[in-house]
């Protein structure tokens, strides 16, 4: 076995800026494993400072759990996953982009796809939302609905000093779309609750994160007044983190860059489930390789946010796509995600 990795800078459409800030250029870290006949599995790392990452951390952290990498037994996906959390707590975008290309040489060793392989059905995935960012003015945001006319559900980011302006604005630029809204963590219990009557008035469906991700008691609050569901987003990291999330909010988000493998993503369904809570995904800004990924159990989500290559303007990679909504997933082997050929 041999890890090598290279580096990809892209950059969005346009200025994704969420409640905590934004920016238009993303440095992600792509992991190669090759096998000695000749296969490579490859996988995607999007660090994230929220979570204590950035790309030079990252490959700090790929140095370290390189050599353990290299000496494993490939086909024990689930005993990796394991050693690389032994070996460092954090970390997470580096052992999912691990995981996935691990998970990725298997595929292409017995030639499946990753989704075969887990015995899913890719028609049953839900549709995926396309995220519309905090814009800078009024003229901008609904610019950016126009933009995304072909999307049936979009997620709305608020966590401003005009929340219920931005909500009415994209209402009323899209009247007839599913809408959902993520706060990122900036707000406080009673502003939550003053803003219910907006998002219920405006037919929103959930509040992503409305809360900072410790207010355990605050989120219960919330939600035992809520008429809307909440999930957990950057209260939920891995699968030990949901059952102390039972009966604070309804359901909980998955991003790979968290929990740190696809095996801790199963797991984190499985969890989810057995304390009657709904699933969704969702991405950091990342390729198509890094979508893929999470694409391939999208069969077993309530929700998915699988835009975070669709909001790029040069994404390097051929992977699952959400044109309509739709999440289409490679039938290839493995994630089934090639180069896209540059013209």
């Amino acid at each position: 076995m041999k890890v090598r990795h290279d580096i990809k800078t892209v950059h969005t459409t346009h200025p994704f800026v969420i409640a905590r800030g934004g920016a238009t250029e993303h440095r992600l870290i792509r992991v190669r494993i090759s096998d000695d006949d000749g296969h490579e599995g490859w996988g995607e790392a999007a660090p994230n400072r929220f979570y204590g990452e950035t790309p030079d951390t990252a490959l700090a952290a790929l140095a370290r759990l390189a050599p353990i990498v290299e000496s494993c037994n490939a086909w024990a996906l689930e005993d990796v996953e394991d050693e690389l959390n032994r070996a460092l707590r954090f970390n997470g975008s580096v052992k999912s982009a691990i995981s996935a290309a691990l998970h990725d040489l298997a595929g292409k060793r017995l030639g499946v796809p990753l989704y075969r392989l887990w015995g899913l059905d890719p028609a049953k995935a839900p549709l995926s939302s396309f995220t519309i960012a905090i814009a800078a003015s009024d003229g901008e945001l609904r610019q950016r609905v126009a933009q995304a006319a072909e999307y049936p559900v979009l997620k709305v980011k608020l966590g401003t000093d005009h929340d219920e302006q931005i909500v009415r604005t994209v209402r009323q630029a899209a009247p007839d779309k599913i809408l959902r809204v993520d706060a990122n963590a900036a707000w406080t219990a009673k502003g939550a609750l003053r803003m219910m009557d907006v998002l219920v008035e405006c037919g929103v469906e959930y509040v992503e994160q409305p809360l900072p991700p410790h207010d355990l008691d605050g989120l219960r609050f919330v939600r035992d007044r809520s008429p809307l569901p909440l999930f957990a987003d950057e209260s939920c990291i891995v699968a030990t983190d949901i059952p102390r999330l039972a009966g604070v909010v309804d359901g909980i988000n998955i991003k790979l860059s968290k929990c740190g493998g696809l095996r801790e993503a199963l797991k984190m369904i499985a969890t989810a489930r057995a304390h009657g809570m709904l699933v969704m995904a969702g991405c950091m800004i990342e390729t198509s390789l890094g979508i893929t990924a999470a694409a391939h159990f999208a069969p077993l989500l309530d929700h998915a946010d699988f835009d975070g290559a669709a909001l790029l303007a040069d994404d390097p990679y051929c992977g699952a796509t959400i044109a309509g909504g739709r999440i289409e997933i490679p039938s290839g082997p493995g994630l089934g995600v090639t180069e896209r050929t540059q013209h």
